[in-house]
């Protein structure tokens, strides 16, 4: 590695808001602009996220003009730079790139109504290995279909299907082109070949024809460089290097050091997941894939919670009023005053139980969320930490279920996302796996991931472990508690684990209500 100072421009775009970043090779940020979007997304009708995709550009524009403005010295300086998006959220583009409707989010639930249905032989087997309700449910959660049902002029005056990832690269560099590593959610993508499927091939059912689709190229490859309209446009060196990278969840990955198979990396966010990469392709559960890394040559087994710490907020406007006020009153946010009244709640908050299902996986297109065991002694803090370990439970059964598959248990965890900035959520998280869970330098994950990626494909570093131990710096470990793992692996055991199977027949029944 190099001891002179090198400095890459991260760029983050998160759900909620924009980072504009410089990173050196040692893990620091040299600078940053923080852009917290005035309007995250808009809904036409109940359940819906749009956004327009060019209120994105808008917002980089001025962030990176801000930076000029404040850092401009420290961006001449800057010898490459990488992108990373939010996932799944598709942008429907005419033959001039022009939007010809708002971009649809990761977070909308709107369904199709499947009109068409696929080939009588591909049902068939999809329902021999038991797929057909989540096929059914993943082609019902695809934008493209739900325009084409409902909209189809605007699909017919729709050339190009693309991520927001996408969308941003070609504001930069004039091209559609984009990383393998961004093609993560509804979009037909052949993880383990890195290219595009067949618009004919068995598990191609998004009904996306490949000509719409765009170009997609290796993780570290140079895509292009700032264009001349984008140095206008954003204030950035016109000629800079723009390296294919991956996704924020990706990044949040190995921004936190989890690049070995026997590290796992949870991201405690709006959803949460958690994900173990590997040098193999497989499959974090049957049928469902492995996504394709920031780096090359490495996979991300994967399991999400779609509605992870959203749950949180979600309590705080049904029944955190009080702690609402005491936060305001004491200058905290209120997740703050709700994880201090949390300690009061023994382990296990009394056997009470949540099943973090308050949106279907994939996997389980008829879950619902359920919390089991309430008592007359329960109160509302007991319904709190029943969602904090709840989430964390639901986490950990998908790390069962990766461990069997790739073979080798998880020795540590490492954490990003709001929630891990709280020391309770990460003691009880240490808690419940029975392993250390460790917190990095920055909450900035997905920024110092984005960056090292860049470092590593720009060869500043030998090796992918050298990156690592350069730019990512533990700043906490939580070591679980032998009591609290014995509580916690009984609970897991004995109800946990036995719900689902248990309650999947009234799942199914209730979605007639």
């Amino acid at each position: 590695m190099e001891k002179k100072e090198k400095l890459v421009l991260a760029i983050d775009f998160g759900t909620q808001s924009l980072r504009v970043s410089v990173v050196n090779q040692f893990g620091e940020i040299k600078a940053i602009i923080k852009s917290k979007y005035n309007e995250a997304y808009f809904s036409s009708e109940p359940g819906f996220a749009e956004q327009n995709p060019n209120y994105y550009w808008y917002e980089l524009c001025d962030a990176t003009y801000k930076l000029k403005e404040k850092h401009g010295d420290l961006l001449e300086k800057v010898i490459a730079m990488s992108v990373t998006t939010f996932r799944d959220s598709p942008v429907f583009l005419d033959k001039n790139y022009e939007p010809t409707r708002p971009m649809v989010l990761w977070l909308d639930q709107r369904q199709a109504a499947l009109d068409k249905k696929l080939p009588l032989i591909r049902r068939l087997i999809f329902s021999v290995v038991g797929m057909a309700e989540t096929v059914n449910l993943n082609m019902r959660r695809t934008p493209a279909i739900w325009v084409q049902e409902n909209e189809k002029d605007v699909w017919e005056k729709t050339a190009y299907y693309v991520n927001i990832s996408t969308f941003i690269n070609y504001k930069l560099i004039g091209e559609l082109i984009d990383s393998v590593a961004n093609q993560t959610g509804h979009f037909p993508i052949h993880f383990k070949k890195g290219k595009w499927y067949g618009d004919n091939a068995l598990k191609n059912i998004y009904r996306v024809p490949r000509t719409k689709l765009a170009k997609i190229v290796k993780q570290g490859t140079v895509m292009g460089v700032v264009s001349k309209e984008a140095s206008k446009a954003t204030g950035l060196p016109e000629g800079l290097k723009i390296i294919a990278a991956g996704t924020d969840k990706g990044s949040e990955a190995f921004g936190t050091g989890a690049s070995r198979k026997d590290i796992a990396s949870i991201s405690y966010g709006t959803a949460s997941a958690i994900s173990v990469p590997n040098k193999k392709y497989i499959e974090p559960e049957l049928f469902l894939p492995a996504y394709s890394a920031p780096i090359a040559g490495l996979y991300q087994m994967e399991v999400q919670i779609y509605r992870g710490y959203w749950m949180v907020g979600w309590f705080i406007k049904q029944f955190g009023a009080r702690e609402t006020l005491e936060a305001h009153i004491e200058t905290l946010a209120t997740e703050e005053v709700l994880n201090q009244k949390m300690l009061e709640i023994p382990p296990g908050a009394q056997g009470l139980v949540l099943q973090p299902y308050w949106g279907p996986g994939l996997k389980r297109p008829e879950a619902r969320g359920a919390i089991v065991g309430f008592s007359d002694y329960h109160t509302r803090i007991h319904v709190y930490r029943a969602i904090i370990e709840g989430i964390a439970f639901g986490l950990k059964e998908g790390l069962v279920g990766i461990e069997k598959r790739q073979r080798k248990k998880v020795k540590e965890i490492r954490v990003s996302g709001g929630g891990s900035q709280s020391d309770a959520i990460c003691q009880i998280t240490a808690d419940i796996f029975g392993v250390p869970v460790s917190r990095t330098q920055t909450y900035e994950t997905a920024t110092i991931g984005t960056a090292l990626v860049t470092f590593y494909y720009l060869g500043i570093f030998d090796s992918l472990e050298a990156a690592t131990k350069s730019m990512v710096h533990i700043e906490k470990t939580f070591k679980p508690n032998p009591e609290n793992v014995k509580q916690y692996n009984k609970l897991y055991k004995d109800v946990y684990a036995k719900l689902y199977p248990k309650l999947k027949g009234i799942y199914k029944k209730l979605k007639y209500f």
